[in-house]
C-alpha cells in the first residue's frame, strides 16, 4: 500500500497563499496521475485539482481556477498544490490521491485508490 504524505497546511489570512506537498515513496509515483481534494466540515470530500504522470496536463474545479496551480516532481516523488488569493470557504483539510491506472485524469473520488491523512488549511477573514 502506498504512503502519501501532506504537509504545508496552516492558518492564513484572505488574500494569503500556501504551497501544499504531497510525498510518497516508491519507484512508481511516476506512473501515476494525481489528484487533491477537500473537506470542510459538514461537508462531502470534493476535487480540487489534478495532474497527469508527465505533468502535461491539469484539471481544475471551477472554484479554484485561476487561483490555485497543480505542479509535480517525478525525481522528488511530490506533487504540490500552490494556493493564492486564498478565501474563508477554502477552509478544509486537504487530501492528496493517487488516480487509479487506467482511469483518465477526472473528477470523481471512485477513481482514486489511495490516499493522505490530509493537512487542514484555514483561511481566516
Amino acid at each position: 500500500q502506498v504512503q502519501l504524505v501532506e504537509s504545508g497546511g496552516g492558518l492564513v489570512q484572505a488574500g494569503g497563499s500556501l504551497r501544499l506537498s504531497c510525498g510518497t515513496s516508491g519507484r512508481t509515483f511516476s506512473n501515476y496521475d494525481m489528484g487533491w481534494f477537500r473537506q470542510a466540515p459538514g461537508k462531502e470530500r470534493e476535487f480540487v485539482a489534478a495532474i497527469t504522470l508527465n505533468g502535461y496536463s491539469t484539471l481544475y474545479a471551477d472554484s479554484v481556477k485561476g487561483r490555485f496551480t497543480i505542479s509535480r516532481d517525478n525525481a522528488k516523488n511530490t506533487v504540490y498544490l500552490q494556493m493564492n488569493s486564498l478565501k474563508p470557504e477554502d477552509t478544509a483539510v486537504y487530501y492528496c490521491a493517487r488516480r487509479r491506472l487506467g482511469y483518465a485524469l477526472g473528477y470523481g473520488i471512485v477513481g482514486y485508490d489511495s490516499w493522505g491523512q490530509g493537512t487542514q488549511v484555514t483561511v481566516s477573514s
